[in-house]
């Protein structure tokens, strides 16, 4: 018999989202060894390496109401983010798009649009559709958001 994986918890889900999406400038991750010490420094509790991973891969999931807020502090999201499933919500579709915004072609786009009637908006957004469709089924990919 084969034994389950265990099941990823909510917050740790939540945290590593924070890792994919909160980059520095140049669009490279944090280590989770400078995320612990900035957290450390912030919250002046013992926050270690190992603790955040194990946060983030769900070994532990009560840390303390501190420990949270550190993290909410150095990825620049409301501690709510970690204690309100629906502020949760609301701040991961936030950091989808400021994740997206980071990409110069889409930045471009958006920008571009601002200016556009509704009406063209539509067929802007009408376009984008057709276009994923025809590349969904032509196996291409989405443009890496590393680029």
């Amino acid at each position: 018999m084969q034994e389950a994986e265990p099941q990823v918890s909510s917050l740790a889900r939540k945290i590593d989202r924070l890792f994919e999406v909160v980059r520095r400038a140049n669009r490279e991750p944090f280590s989770n060894e400078e995320v612990a010490r900035a957290c450390r420094d912030a919250s002046g509790e013992s926050f270690s390496t190992t603790y955040l991973w194990q946060l983030r891969t769900g070994r532990r999931d009560n840390p303390t109401k501190r420990h949270l807020e550190a993290l909410a502090a150095f990825f620049q999201v409301p501690a709510a983010y970690f204690f309100d499933d629906g502020q949760a919500a609301e701040i991961a579709d936030q950091l989808e798009l400021l994740g997206a915004l980071r990409d110069a072609g889409v930045r471009s786009v958006a920008l571009r649009a601002v200016a556009l009637s509704p009406e063209a908006l539509d067929t802007v957004s009408d376009l984008i559709d057709i276009i994923g469709r025809r590349e969904a089924q032509r196996g291409g990919t989405p443009r890496d958001s590393t680029e």
